[in-house]
C-alpha cells in the first residue's frame, strides 16, 4: 500500500525549502519576498489583496514583504485610479533579473537531487507535477 501524496511530499517540500533559504539569503531576499517575485513575474498587475490571495497570505503581513521589495527596487506599487484604497503591485526590471537569479541557483541545486532519477522518469516527474500542482483537489463528497 502507497502511502499518502502529502505524507510523501510533506518531507521532500522541507528539504527543497531548507536548500533554498541559503540561496534566498545569498541573493538578499526573503522566501516571501521570492514568493511575491514568483507571483508578479509575467503576470498583469495585482492589488496588493489580489496578490494576498493568490499567495496565500494575509494581505497586513505581505506589506512589510512588499516595503522591502520596493525599497531595493525590485518592485512599484502605484495607486488605483479607480480605487484610492487600493494599490497596484508590478515587478520591475530589476526585479526580474533578481527573480531569475535565484531560480537559476535554485534549479541547479534541484538539479542535483533529480539526477537521482532516470532521466524518462524526471521529464515525466516535473510533467505530472506541474499538471497536480495546476490541479484543484474537490473534497470527497
Amino acid at each position: 500500500m502507497r502511502r499518502d501524496l502529502a505524507a510523501m511530499i510533506a518531507p521532500l517540500q522541507r528539504a527543497l525549502i531548507a536548500a533554498e533559504l541559503p540561496v534566498l539569503k545569498e541573493h538578499g531576499v526573503s522566501m516571501w519576498g521570492y514568493v511575491v517575485l514568483n507571483a508578479l513575474d509575467g503576470e498583469p498587475v495585482r492589488t496588493q489583496a489580489a496578490l494576498a490571495e493568490f499567495i496565500g497570505a494575509d494581505k497586513s503581513r505581505i506589506i512589510g514583504v512588499l516595503d522591502e521589495l520596493e525599497d531595493e527596487g525590485l518592485l512599484e506599487r502605484t495607486k488605483d485610479p479607480a480605487d484610492r484604497r487600493a494599490r497596484f503591485v508590478a515587478i520591475t526590471e530589476e526585479g526580474r533579473r533578481k527573480k531569475r537569479a535565484i531560480q537559476s541557483d535554485i534549479h541547479r541545486t534541484e538539479e542535483r537531487l533529480l539526477t537521482k532519477l532516470p532521466k524518462e522518469d524526471r521529464e515525466a516527474f516535473l510533467r505530472a507535477l506541474d499538471v497536480l500542482s495546476a490541479t484543484e483537489i474537490e473534497p470527497p463528497r
